[in-house]
């Protein structure tokens, strides 16, 4: 027996126990005549003692051999230590060992393995089961397990049926690139890993399965940010015979209990806003409610006044930063640089500081009178010893710009307390995003996403101008500024879906070819049905108040899609590639 008990349950009620224990070697202290070893497994640390008095030779000369991560085994016996460690849950014990076996020696790691390690992200990835090791990385692991099983329990309840769908399924055009796959056996063509089992949870939905689930592995080619990876997981639902209505109950209790269950964190009622108005108050489809700093429009009071940057543009709007009028001039000509990098592309920033003795100074005194400024006040919601902080330009433009500005104020200004949660449902997106520079629609969800109930007609039957104002039946959960998840009710009719697929910019012959088996699956009964994705990587991220969502991942790629552990993607051989009927041509640099 390898073990009776981890290295993190023995307590002062084991004291006097005969116990066996295996691990790591997290540290040696050898002191000459008395030597002690912190023992580590996943579930904690448990001190060893070796010392001339109850010790043999043999036993400290073999303890002395050991370097850290070297996995050993002990048997000794649980006493009471005398330094007592209140940072740990083993910290009243040690256990005073009588055999020591070294299970298998180790190399010197690249990296300290401690919660507070010296190893940077590119090293940690290389040596990932090193990284594995620590403490907070095996927590999230930890998290994320409970997490999902405490997902399917929930569903589970709820009548929910968890069933797979393939993972080598038909490339389509919408949305992000996908990975494709060679077949062998059909030369020429190829599989596409999925983005999302969209398809194929409807079609369950036409099959009758009523209501389904799965936590599954998509894959999207994408460029990379810390909560995007190549390949992520989803909780991924559909649902038939259904409204919003009951798609936004069940999924918030489905939140709610998580939250509880998982983190002991109560969460209230999920307010709901309508998409536009989150764009007009917040300049995002996905606002942070921790703080407020509200978006108030200024064109009424700050338009027509002889300032050409205000007069000529669509929108004049600004967030009032409380408290901060004693910002120095420095600070303030930061705040323009930061807002004027390509990252956010504002062309200039404009100022007021509300004195405490109720007078302005602002960056505009020249166009705009104290009478005016108090206008911009009263709109922004300003009292004395508050910041005032204005851009101007293009509505949508703008409106993005101020939203990023607003995020910073909130961070520089500690607003985003750590444990505060503000979930929120956003509703009513538009159905379809007119590009000017392609001249076409793209839908703003999905290609399946159906239009609000009364603007079926209108898209059946409107010009062209009444397509840029047609609604969704689409949700998106948000939490503190994260989309969580997001989903729709379907189209299940196969004119509509035609339809859409017609102002999408698909010839009949694209449709049929790229999903004609959906289409004809409408046409045998297909019931109303929606669901809706959680970005389960992320929930676990967020829940635990961190930006990336690499660490609750086992096996993560980096920033340019490499497995640094395994070095892949990586080149095939060139039998493989005869195999596929595939010829690899090679890249020449240019001299």
């Amino acid at each position: 027996m390898y073990r009776t008990h981890t290295c993190g349950e023995l307590r002062i009620s084991d004291v006097g126990k005969e116990v066996t224990l295996s691990g790591w070697v997290q540290t040696v202290r050898d002191k000459g005549f008395m030597m002690w070893i912190d023992l580590r497994d996943r579930y904690g640390v448990t001190q060893l003692i070796f010392n001339e008095e109850v010790s043999s030779t043999d036993l400290l000369e073999q303890a002395r051999s050991v370097g850290r991560e070297f996995v050993i085994m002990v048997t000794g016996k649980v006493i009471e230590r005398i330094s007592k460690n209140d940072k740990i849950p083993t910290g009243d014990v040690e256990i005073e060992v009588s055999e020591f076996t070294v299970l298998n020696a180790a190399k010197l790691p690249p990296f300290t393995i401690d919660d507070d390690t010296d190893g940077g992200d590119d090293l940690r990835m290389k040596y990932r089961y090193l990284d594995l090791r620590r403490g907070p990385v095996q927590r999230n692991m930890m998290f994320r397990s409970n997490l999902a099983i405490e997902t399917r329990k929930y569903l589970a309840d709820q009548g929910f049926l968890e069933i797979e769908t393939p993972f080598l399924i038909k490339s389509t055009p919408e949305g992000a690139r996908d990975f494709v796959v060679p077949s062998r056996m059909n030369p020429g063509q190829f599989y596409a890993l999925p983005q999302s089992p969209q398809t194929f949870k409807q079609i369950l939905m036409v099959a009758g399965m009523d209501k389904y689930f799965q936590i599954v592995k998509c894959f999207r080619d994408e460029d990379l940010r810390a909560d995007r990876q190549p390949e992520f997981t989803q909780i991924d639902c559909e649902m038939a015979f259904i409204t919003q209505e009951q798609i936004l109950n069940t999924f918030e209790g489905l939140t709610k209990y998580l939250f509880k269950t998982v983190s002991n964190i109560e969460l209230p009622d999920f307010p709901r806003m309508q998409y536009d108005e989150a764009m007009r108050r917040f300049g995002s489809d996905k606002p942070d409610l921790r703080f407020g700093m509200e978006f108030a429009e200024l064109n009424d009071v700050a338009q027509n006044k002889g300032f050409k940057v205000f007069d000529s543009v669509e929108l004049v709007v600004g967030i009032c930063a409380e408290g901060c009028a004693a910002y120095t001039r420095k600070q303030v000509d930061e705040l323009t640089k930061w807002v004027q990098r390509p990252q956010i592309g504002a062309k200039g920033l404009v100022y007021v500081k509300y004195n405490e003795d109720g007078s302005f100074k602002s960056s505009v005194d020249k166009f705009f009178s104290a009478e005016d400024l108090k206008a911009w006040a009263d709109k922004m919601g300003a009292k004395p010893g508050d910041l005032m902080l204005v851009l101007a330009g293009e509505t949508d433009k703008t409106r993005k710009q101020l939203n990023e500005l607003r995020l910073e104020m909130g961070r520089r200004l500690g607003l985003m307390k750590e444990g505060d949660f503000k979930p929120l449902w956003v509703i009513d997106f538009p159905l379809l995003e007119w590009d000017e520079e392609t001249e076409r629609f793209y839908a703003m969800h999905h290609p399946f996403t159906s239009p609000k109930k009364e603007d079926v007609d209108r898209m059946l039957n409107g010009d062209h101008e009444t397509m840029k104002s047609l609604r969704a039946d689409a949700y998106d959960l948000v939490i503190n500024g994260v989309e969580i998840g997001g989903g729709s009710i379907r189209i299940h009719d196969r004119g509509l879906q035609e339809k859409n697929f017609q102002l999408l910019g698909f010839t009949e012959e694209e449709a049929e070819a790229q999903f004609g088996f959906l289409l004809g699956a409408f046409e045998y009964g297909a019931p109303p049905h929606g669901g809706i994705a959680f970005g389960f990587d992320r929930l676990c991220a967020v829940m635990n108040g961190q930006n990336s969502i690499r660490d609750f991942i086992a096996f993560p790629k980096n920033n340019m899609g490499r497995d640094m552990m395994i070095d892949a993607p990586s080149p095939v051989h060139g039998e493989q590639l005869e195999e596929l009927n595939l010829e690899l041509k090679e890249i020449k640099k240019e001299e």
